[in-house]
């Protein structure tokens, strides 16, 4: 509505440029530039004589262009500082606004970079109600950030100020996701500087740059093009298994989740089997591994294994019981 406003504005205020400059060319005789200068003088009121002696007609221009034109000038002068003022508060009013909700994060993710890998991460995050935060200094991309509504810092990721600035004291974990692997390198040592314990997901571009990545501190590398060509390899060789899982991992065709549950200390599963367990009986969820507290993995597991402490399950089965299974767990 402002810029509509603006707009009309400024076309009146052109239409009074080129009615004086028109009428003193034609009443007066004055040349074109002449003329555009004699009615910028006379909107501007700033004093200086006239070029020639006006004639009756002439004077009545003037009259006419003083009457109208000061007021549409001093308007639109007005709403330009207006737009100016009010947008440089806004944004600063919001970029403090958005500071304030990532200082108030705990338990969250930051994503560092908002490429076409960062974009799908946040997706998902916010698909499953997980706090993240975007770090992006592009502006063509910040407005992509805005219109999503992400919080998001326009900062370099790999400046210490930024990630302090990103709560990676609280956070859970931090994705470097920028395209090249020297600043997802740079990113993970300066975020491994200051917490050595921060969980780190990095991306590498390069196959051969994996090594360096795990070097620097990085927990996890995924390699996006590595990943995508053997998946499609994997078509081709093994359709079947790759349309299971899509249905467990990706798709909601038969309401069907993989999903991973740690048992708590003071679940009543703790010291049984998975016969003893019940958990196919009463979820209907197949037990599909294991991960044991020191990092082991058991896959398939029988039905005599033991569940711990800690433990944590991979189960596939219906989403809609799962919350049910988890809080016995």
């Amino acid at each position: 509505m402002e810029y509509r406003k603006l707009r009309t504005t400024l076309m009146m205020l052109i239409s009074v440029l080129l009615f004086g400059t028109i009428s003193y060319h034609n009443i007066e005789g004055m040349p074109l530039f002449e003329s555009f200068y004699m009615t910028m003088i006379t909107i501007s009121t700033v004093g200086f004589s006239e070029i020639k002696p006006l004639s009756p007609y002439g004077r009545i221009v003037t009259m006419i262009i003083i009457s109208t034109g000061i007021t549409i000038g001093a308007y639109t002068i007005g709403m330009i500082l207006q737009l100016v003022v009010e947008g440089e508060f806004k944004k600063s009013y919001w970029r403090r606004k958005m500071e304030k909700k990532i200082s108030r994060l705990k338990g969250h993710f930051i994503i560092c970079g908002f490429g076409r890998i960062g974009a799908l991460i946040c997706s998902e995050l916010k698909a499953n109600d997980i706090d993240f935060v975007v770090i992006e200094k592009d502006p063509k991309v910040i407005a992509v950030l805005e219109n999503d509504d992400f919080l998001y810092l326009p900062m370099d990721s790999t400046s210490e100020e930024t990630l302090l600035k990103a709560g990676i004291m609280n956070a859970r974990g931090i994705v470097t996701a920028v395209t090249h692997d020297a600043d997802n390198v740079f990113i993970i040592l300066t975020a491994k500087g200051l917490r050595p314990d921060i969980f780190v997901l990095s991306r590498s571009s390069d196959v051969k740059n994996e090594t360096k990545l795990f070097r620097a501190g990085a927990n996890r590398v995924v390699s996006p093009y590595l990943i995508g060509g053997k998946r499609m390899a994997q078509m081709l060789i093994k359709p079947t298994v790759i349309d299971f899982i899509d249905i467990a991992m990706m798709s909601n065709r038969l309401d069907l989740v993989m999903e991973e549950a740690q048992i708590g200390p003071g679940s009543s599963l703790v010291g049984k089997n998975l016969i003893q367990s019940n958990l196919r009986q009463d979820y209907g969820v197949i037990i599909v591994a294991i991960k044991k507290k020191a990092g082991e993995m058991i896959f398939n597991p029988m039905p005599q294994e033991k569940l711990e402490a800690e433990d944590i399950l991979v189960v596939l089965g219906k989403s809609e019981i799962m919350d049910k299974m988890s809080q016995v767990l």
